[in-house]
Formats: structure tokens, C-alpha cells, sequence
């Protein structure tokens, strides 16, 4: 079982696949840490050594902004908006669609109330 950056990778999948369970990791950079590494695409979590596991590992730590401090990251500039009263603030204040989304029809998991 590799485990990196706090998060255990599910073992039968690719190791590209397996990367996007890491907060902050999609696809792209999934690809460009692979490369970077010199692991295969098709490669299994399961067959990943240690040497590889610790290259991705140190690849991650040093390039990347990953899990907590990302969130952390995410939840600063949104309170930042909320803070300063801009328009986008003012939308997460209200719990509304901040991305110019209609809210007539449509908007509802947005707009209802969280049970």
C-alpha cells in the first residue's frame, strides 16, 4: 500500500489514476509527475516499489501544494472575498451560485438548505 502525502493509493489501480486521489493532483500533473519520476503510466499502485514510491513521494513535497495546505489556501482566499465584500464574497456568503449560474430554476443544491 503506497501512501503518500497522507492519503492511501487504491493498490488495482493505474498509478496515474491512483495520483488523483491526492487533493491538489489531477490527471495533468498526475502525467507530469510520472515523467518526472520515470515511472510507467500502466503501472499498478501494487507493483510500485519503494524507490518509486519514494521519487513520487519527493517529487510531490517539493513541487506541489497539496491536501491540507492547499485547502487551507482555498479556505483563506474565500474568506479573503467574504471579508472584503466583492461581489464573489458576497455569493458564498449567501451559500448562492459565485460563478454568474442562474439561480431562477436550476441552483438548487446551492440555494436549499443544508440538512
Amino acid at each position: 500500500m503506497a501512501r503518500i502525502a497522507g492519503v492511501d493509493l487504491p493498490k488495482d489501480k493505474r498509478v496515474v489514476i491512483g495520483l488523483t486521489y491526492i487533493f491538489g493532483i489531477g490527471p495533468t500533473s498526475s502525467k507530469k509527475i510520472l515523467g518526472e519520476a520515470g515511472v510507467d503510466y500502466s503501472t499498478r499502485v501494487k507493483d510500485l516499489t519503494n524507490d518509486d514510491v519514494a521519487k513520487i513521494r519527493s517529487i510531490i513535497t517539493n513541487a506541489y501544494r497539496v491536501e491540507g495546505a492547499l485547502r487551507t489556501e482555498v479556505t483563506m482566499s474565500i474568506k479573503r472575498l467574504m471579508d472584503i465584500g466583492c461581489y464573489r464574497g458576497l455569493r458564498h456568503r449567501r451559500g448562492l451560485p459565485v460563478r454568474g449560474q442562474r439561480t431562477h430554476t436550476n441552483a438548487k443544491t446551492r440555494r436549499s438548505r443544508k440538512r
